[in-house]
C-alpha cells in the first residue's frame, strides 16, 4: 500500500440475510432482511454506546424520508425493528439509514434535523462521536445507493462535525443501504487446488477492460467485462486473478481528464459488504441486487475457466479518514457515527494510525472483528476463493484503545487466527476453504511483520505473505545499485525464503513472490526509469506519494544507442519475469506486465483513472513477443513439479552451483557480494543459470544424469530474440559440450533429456 490520500478523501475524512446454513447468526440478523412471505423487513444494528437509534426509510437516493422508526435495544448493544412492507411496484422502500444519539449528544424531544438540541460535544473524552444530524450507512448493508460525494451533492463538509458543520443535516446527500428483494444465490466453487499450484495475476477490475475496444462500450470496466477476460487469462496460464478492492468507495466523481479528486485504486473502504456499483453495467446498477448478481456472474465466468478469484480487502482503515488535531472535526459517514469506540482504536478524542490514511480499524474489538469475519464469509459464499489483506499487520494489533500498537500473531481470537479456523483457510492438500494472503506490514511501531503470520500445523493451513524481501533482492540483482545481493541471500529468496517461513512450519508456497505490484513501477518502467515521475500531467498523473526507493534503473550506459538500451530493457524484463515464475513459492505478476505495460514512470498511480492506468489491448510486435515468452514460462512452470514443492527441498533435490560447475554451498562463495553467478539444479533434472554481472562467461553445466544430456529451454538475453528466447516443447537445443556461453545479466534454463 502506498500513500494514496486525495484532497477529496481528506475532506471527507473519508442487507439481506444470507446462507443460514453456513454463516453465523450475526450475518442472518444484522443489516436489512426482507421476508417476502410475510411482507416484512427486519433491521438490526449494533451500537453498544448509543442511547437512541432511529431508522429512516427512503424511496429514492436523495429523497426525503418516507418514514422514521425508533429501534428497540436488545442484548449486547443490538438495536432492531421490524416493519410491514406491502407489495408495490416500484417497491415502497428503496433504501435506509440511521440516526443515533449517545453520551456526547443526548436525545432531546425538541431536536429537529439541523438543530443542536441535546448537543454536549462533538467528541467526548471516551471517544463517542454521535451526531443525529448525520445519516449513517449501515455497516452490514449489502448494496449502497451512491457515493457520499455525488453529482447531486458534491460538498463533503455536509458530513463533518465541528463548529459550523455539526448541525448540517446529511440525510439528502448521504448514501443509503439498499433493501434487496431477495438473497443472492449461494455459489458452489469447484476450485479446490492447493495454493502451491497457483499463478496469481493482480489487476484493477475497471482497468482490466476499460480500455478494451473489443468489448461493447457498456461492458468496459465492469464485472461483466472482466468476466470476458477469463479465456485470455486461461490461455496465458494464469490460475488466479486478484482484484484490487471492489468494496464500495468514493469514486463516482472520478475523471478521466484529471486526477485532482480521483481515487482509482480503492483503498478507502466505505462498506465491507457492498460490491462497488461503478463496476457494474448501468442496467445492473439500476435495481437493488443487480450489482451483486453481476459480480457473481463474473466469478462464475472465471471459475468456468478454472481460475480462482481473489479480492484485495482493506480492513485496517476506512473511508471516514482522519480527524483534525483538535479532534472536533471529523467526517461521519458510517462506523464513526454508529460506535466510534468499537470500530476505531481511539485514544480519548484522537486516534491511533498505523496505515497512514486514517484511524486504525479496531481489530482488537469484538464488534470490529466480527464484522471483518462476517464480510469475509459473505464473499466466500458469493464464490470468492481467497483474499489478500492490505496492511494486514493491523489485524494482529492487540490494543483496542490508547496510543499503542502491538502485533501478536498468537492471540487466539484475533482476526488472523479466527480466519484460519472459521472460513476456514485452505489446507496444504487443497480442498474447500479459502486462500489467505497478507501484505505483512503497516506504518511504524514495529509493524513490519514479514514472516510472522500464523500457521496452524494441526490444520496444515495458515497465512501466505507478499514477500517484499524477495522483490527487493531480485530487483537489486537485476538493477545494480549500492546494495548488491550476495549469492546466498538471493538463493534464499529463489528457494522459498526458509528464513521467513520454514522456521515456524510453513512451506515455500507461503511465499508470494513478486517483482512488481499495483503499488510501484510496472515491470517495463522498473527498467526504464531511475526515479518516479509522478508529477506529470494527464493521462499519467499528477499523483503524489510513492516510494522513492525502487531499486530501479533505466538500463542506459555511456555510449549506448537507443536500440541497445531498449534491448537491454527487454533482457531485464524477460529475466525478471522468468525468475519470478521459476522461483519456489507462488508467483504473482502485475496485470499488463505480460505485454510490457507502462505508466510513463508513475509509481503511485492511485488516482489515475484513465488510459494512463488502464490495460491497453492493442499491442505491437515486441509486446506480443513478450506475451508469448510469459506464456511459455508459465507453461514450463506448470509442467515441472519441482517448482511447486510441498516442502522445503533438502539434499540433492536442490543444489547451488558456481559458474565453473562446482557446488556453491558454503560461506566463502555464497556470502561474497562480488560473486554474480548462481546456478540452481532442481531434482537433478532442471538447471537455472543466472548471471547478474555485466561480463559474459562460458559456464560449465553440472554433470547430467547418466544417459541424458542438457538441452536449452530458454535464454533471456536480447541476442537470443531471433528464436523467441523460449523453445517450444520438443525443439530444445541439445548442449553437447557441457558448457554454455551465458551473456551477462541474463538467465538460461536447461532440462535433461
Amino acid at each position: 500500500m502506498g500513500w494514496r490520500v486525495s484532497s477529496l478523501v481528506l475532506a471527507l475524512g473519508l442487507a439481506s440475510g444470507l446462507f443460514a446454513n453456513r454463516c453465523p447468526s450475526r450475518l442472518n440478523q444484522l443489516g436489512s432482511h426482507f421476508d417476502p412471505a410475510h411482507q416484512k423487513i427486519h433491521f438490526a444494528l449494533i451500537s453498544r454506546h448509543a442511547e437512541r437509534v432511529e431508522l429512516l426509510l427512503f424511496d429514492s437516493p436523495h429523497g426525503v424520508p418516507l418514514r422514521t422508526v425508533q429501534l428497540s435495544k436488545g442484548d449486547n448493544g443490538t438495536w432492531s425493528a421490524e416493519i410491514d412492507c406491502p407489495n408495490s411496484s416500484p417497491p415502497l422502500y428503496y433504501g435506509y439509514g440511521f440516526r443515533l444519539w449517545g453520551p456526547n449528544w443526548r436525545y432531546s424531544p425538541t431536536w429537529l434535523p439541523g438543530s443542536e438540541d441535546g448537543f454536549l460535544s462533538d467528541v467526548d473524552t471516551h471517544g463517542n462521536r454521535f451526531n443525529p444530524n448525520k445519516l449513517v450507512l449501515d455497516p452490514y448493508a449489502k448494496e449502497v445507493s451512491h457515493d457520499p460525494v455525488s453529482h447531486a451533492f458534491n460538498d463533503p463538509t455536509v458530513y463533518s462535525s465541528g463548529e459550523g458543520f455539526r448541525a448540517r443535516d446529511s440525510s439528502l446527500a448521504a448514501p443509503k443501504g439498499l433493501i434487496l428483494p431477495s438473497a443472492p444465490t449461494k455459489a458452489l466453487s469447484p476450485l479446490n487446488r492447493p495454493f502451491k499450484d497457483e499463478i496469481v495475476y493482480e489487476v484493477h477490475l475497471r482497468g482490466l477492460t476499460r480500455g478494451d475496444l473489443s468489448l461493447p462500450e457498456a461492458e468496459r470496466g465492469t464485472y461483466r467485462g472482466a468476466g470476458k477476460k477469463a479465456a485470455y487469462l486461461k490461455a496465458l496460464g494464469v490460475t488466479a486473478v486478484e482484484f484490487l478492492p471492489i468494496h464500495e468507495f468514493q469514486n463516482d466523481l472520478n475523471s478521466e481528464e484529471s486526477t485532482a479528486k480521483n481515487n482509482y485504486w480503492g483503498y478507502m473502504t466505505l462498506n465491507y459488504f457492498a460490491p462497488d456499483r461503478r463496476y457494474a453495467t448501468i442496467e445492473s446498477a439500476r435495481t437493488p441486487g443487480g450489482v451483486t448478481k453481476e459480480f457473481q456472474e463474473m466469478v462464475k465466468a472465471f471459475h468456468d475457466e478454472g481460475i480462482k478469484v481473489y479480492l484485495d480487502v482493506v480492513y485496517n482503515h476506512t473511508a471516514e479518514g482522519p480527524s483534525d488535531p483538535t479532534g472536533n472535526y471529523a467526517s461521519i459517514l458510517s462506523f464513526r457515527g454508529i460506535d466510534n469506540q468499537a470500530y476505531y482504536q481511539t485514544s480519548g478524542r484522537s486516534y491511533k494510525d498505523n496505515n497512514g490514511c486514517g484511524p486504525n480499524f479496531n481489530c482488537a474489538h469484538q464488534v470490529a472483528r466480527d464484522l471483518i469475519l462476517d464480510s469475509l464469509k459473505y464473499y466466500r459464499d458469493l464464490g470468492v476463493d481467497g483474499f489478500r489483506f492490505d496492511l494486514a499487520s493491523v489485524l494482529g494489533n492487540t490494543h483496542a484503545e490508547g496510543p499503542h500498537f502491538s502485533y501478536d500473531k498468537m492471540q487466539e481470537h484475533n482476526v488472523l487466527n479466527r480466519a484460519i479456523v472459521e472460513l476456514p483457510a485452505r489446507s496444504a492438500k487443497g480442498g474447500t476453504g479459502v486462500d489467505l494472503i497478507a501484505e505483512p506490514w503497516a506504518v511504524n511501531d514495529h509493524s513490519y511483520q514479514q514472516g510472522h503470520f500464523p500457521y496452524h500445523s494441526d490444520r496444515e493451513a495458515g497465512w501466505a505473505e507478499w514477500n517484499g524481501t524477495y522483490r527487493d533482492e531480485v530487483r537489486r540483482s537485476i538493477n545494480p545499485g549500492g546494495y548488491p545481493p550476495t549469492p546466498g541471500r538471493l538463493a534464499n529468496r529463489i528457494s522459498g525464503s526458509f528464513d521467513h517461513f520454514g522456521e515456524d512450519g510453513r512451506k515455500p508456497w507461503h511465499s508470494v513472490n513478486f517483482i512488481t505490484a499495483h503499488d510501484g513501477f510496472t515491470l517495463w518502467d522498473l527498467f526504464s526509469y531511475n526515479h518516479p515521475v509522478n508529477g506529470q500531467g494527464a493521462p499519467y498523473g499528477p499523483s503524489d506519494g510513492g516510494d522513492p526507493h525502487n531499486n530501479a534503473w533505466d538500463q542506459v550506459m555511456f555510449g549506448d544507442s537507443p536500440q541497445t538500451t531498449l534491448a537491454r530493457r527487454r533482457t531485464a524484463a524477460r529475466t525478471a519475469m522468468a525468475l519470478n515464475l521459476l522461483s519456489l513459492g507462488v508467483p504473482m505478476i502485475l496485470g499488463g506486465d505480460e505485454f510490457l505495460r507502462s505508466q510513463n514512470g508513475n509509481n503511485n498511480a492511485w488516482n489515475v483513472d484513465s488510459k494512463g492506468s488502464w490495460l491497453s489491448w492493442e499491442h505491437g510486435p515486441e509486446q506480443k513477443a513478450f506475451t508469448a515468452f510469459t506464456r511459455s514460462a508459465i507453461a514450463f512452470r506448470k509442467s515441472r513439479s519441482e517448482f511447486r514443492p510441498p516442502e522445503f527441498a533438502h539434499g540433492n533435490a536442490l543444489q547451488w552451483h558456481q559458474a565453473n560447475g562446482s557446488r556453491a554451498e558454503g560461506a566463502p562463495y555464497m556470502d561474497n557480494a562480488q560473486n554474480t553467478f548462481l546456478g540452481l539444479r532442481l531434482e537433478t533434472a532442471t538447471y537455472l543459470a543466472y548471471s547478474w554481472g555485466f561480463d559474459p562467461a562460458q559456464i560449465v553445466l553440472p554433470e547430467p544424469t547418466p544417459g541424458t544430456q542438457w538441452h536449452r529451454v530458454a535464454d533471456t538475453h536480447a541476442s537470443q530474440e531471433p528464436w523467441g528466447n523460449w523453445a517450444s516443447p520438443g525443439t530444445e537445443e541439445r548442449i553437447d559440450s557441457g558448457t554454455y556461453p551465458l551473456q551477462g545479466r541474463s538467465l538460461a534454463v536447461f532440462v535433461q533429456k
